[in-house]
């Protein structure tokens, strides 16, 4: 799909030059140089894709970013921020010529306001940790992805990330408050704020999910919720998986707004409950879990007019949790899909694209026939309430072929999802498996655009370039009516 040109050669000759001057900003083992050190960071977790960045530096305070981009902005060198390490579009790649930020030492929780309901962290806590450092109150922070464990909240913004509860709590930018960013120019900048809203246009909406792309946050506030008085999750399995997709449209139809509602097919409910045996049924093509809180009496409500519309819709088991602990564990299943499949499947490529509701049975449908076609088993995890679909591409890296017809499948899928009224993208964003997509679902001049609030940001270019965008332009071309040459040379990356 795409890798990385070899190393230009004035960089080259510059790198030592690099690496003292970044040593000087930050000392002892903040820079790391040597090709095996570095070895960890040539990917993320788009794995199929690699390459060794030019230096890796490790900032631990807001200064040395800034010292570092200032640098980097002042000598045209290319920047790639990267956060934990998890996300599954390629947006934390390194480049060959290009330094690789890495924001892990930023980990703390700076922070706690019970009285606003807010927390101050640093990027490089991970999303889990905001919550459990809040939960002896009875608070917690809602967006939670599969992948919570581990994910940092710098990369949440980065990719706007959701999880099982946001169809009722919303993604990460409906819980961020503030900000504080670095500049590419080593300028730093403070958006938002503890309070709910701010004038003016919007900055803090457009850094939120932009990818790395306009600068480098170094703090995050976050809206704090209450737990709810009870939490209770309905287990409904059924004969098809358009009738688990017809009992979702219904259910929102109805009015009702879940906490959660996920589906599982067949595939990922048995590698799931062989991997936590969450008491899934195991004789069902479809799985939801759906998740009612509130007051206990509107939860009790809930549960009875989802267990009729379900029943309606051919339900073939239905279970509600009869305690915390049996929640909890039915939710265990589910978060642990991802690496659940990876025990049956030597590789998986995992997708991300949103549709519309109502269209899930149509997908359902057009993803089989494409599976049959492609010759590729496939283990479907969605966001269902939200229409967030994850389908999981099974395939063995080994066979000659494989990756290529997996990447193909997925592509079908995504272009499957902007056709039928939905998006590239729910929450792992585009940064290098979307992009060369990006024209399905925008024209010439919508991509041009976003170029341009980009370059309000970033004149030069330098920050995580490759990513987003099929075509690069320069920016002085992109305030032309009429833009004519001015393309800038693609960084290419290395697949394996």
């Amino acid at each position: 799909m795409v890798a990385m040109p070899a190393l230009d050669a004035a960089v080259l000759a510059r790198r030592e030059a690099i690496v003292h001057a970044l040593h000087g900003i930050v000392p002892g083992e903040g820079v790391i140089a040597h090709e095996h050190a570095m070895r960890p960071y040539e990917t993320d977790g788009l794995t199929a894709y690699r390459q060794l960045p030019m230096v890796v530096v490790l900032p631990e305070t807001t200064e040395q970013v800034s010292a570092v981009l200032r640098y980097c902005h002042t000598e045209g060198l290319k920047v790639v921020p990267r956060g934990a390490g998890t996300s599954l579009s390629g947006g934390a790649l390194p480049l060959a010529d290009g330094v690789l930020l890495g924001m892990a030492k930023f980990n703390r929780i700076r922070e706690i306001d019970f009285a606003n309901r807010v927390a101050v962290v640093e990027p490089g806590v991970t999303n889990l940790a905001v919550s459990q450092a809040v939960d002896r109150a009875g608070f917690y922070y809602a967006p939670d992805p599969s992948s919570q464990i581990a994910c940092t909240i710098g990369g949440n913004v980065a990719e706007n990330s959701g999880g099982v509860h946001c169809l009722k709590y919303g993604m990460t930018t409906n819980n961020v408050l503030g900000l504080e960013m670095v500049l590419i120019t080593g300028e730093i900048v403070r958006l938002g704020g503890k309070h709910f809203d701010s004038g003016g246009y919007d900055l803090l909406g457009i850094v939120t999910g932009s990818e790395g792309l306009l600068g480098v946050v170094t703090e995050v506030t976050v809206r704090l919720l209450k737990k709810p008085e009870t939490a209770r999750a309905v287990l409904v399995g059924f004969p098809t998986s358009e009738d688990a997709g017809d009992c979702v449209a219904r259910i929102i139809g109805a009015g009702i707004i879940p906490g959660g509602m996920e589906m599982m097919d067949r595939p990922a409910i048995h590698a799931a409950e062989a991997f936590v045996h969450a008491g899934y049924p195991l004789d069902v093509e479809a799985l939801l879990i759906v998740e009612l809180d509130g007051p206990q009496a509107e939860c009790d409500h809930l549960i009875e007019r989802v267990s009729e519309i379900a029943r309606a819709c051919r339900a073939v088991t239905l279970k509600v949790s009869t305690s915390e602990q049996e929640r909890l564990l039915f939710w265990a299943g589910r978060k642990a899909a991802f690496p659940a499949v990876g025990r049956i499947s030597p590789d998986y490529y995992c997708m991300d694209g949103t549709i519309p509701r109502g269209k899930l049975p149509l997908v359902l449908n057009r993803m089989r026939a494409m599976s049959e076609r492609y010759g590729l088993q496939v283990a479907n995890v969605f966001h269902a309430g939200d229409g967030n679909l994850h389908p999981l591409i099974l395939y063995d890296a080994n066979k000659p072929g494989e990756l290529d017809r997996a990447e193909q499948f997925g592509a079908d899928i995504l272009r499957l999802c902007v056709e039928v009224g939905g998006v590239l993208t729910g929450e792992h964003g585009v940064g290098v498996e979307k992009r060369d997509l990006m024209p399905t679902m925008f024209s010439e001049i919508d991509l041009n655009q976003q170029q341009r609030l980009k370059c309000a940001f970033d004149a030069k270019g330098l920050l995580n370039p490759g990513k987003v965008f099929p075509v690069l332009h320069r920016c002085a071309e992109l305030g032309r009516m009429h833009v004519s040459g001015g393309k800038l040379p693609f960084p290419d990356i290395p697949r394996f």
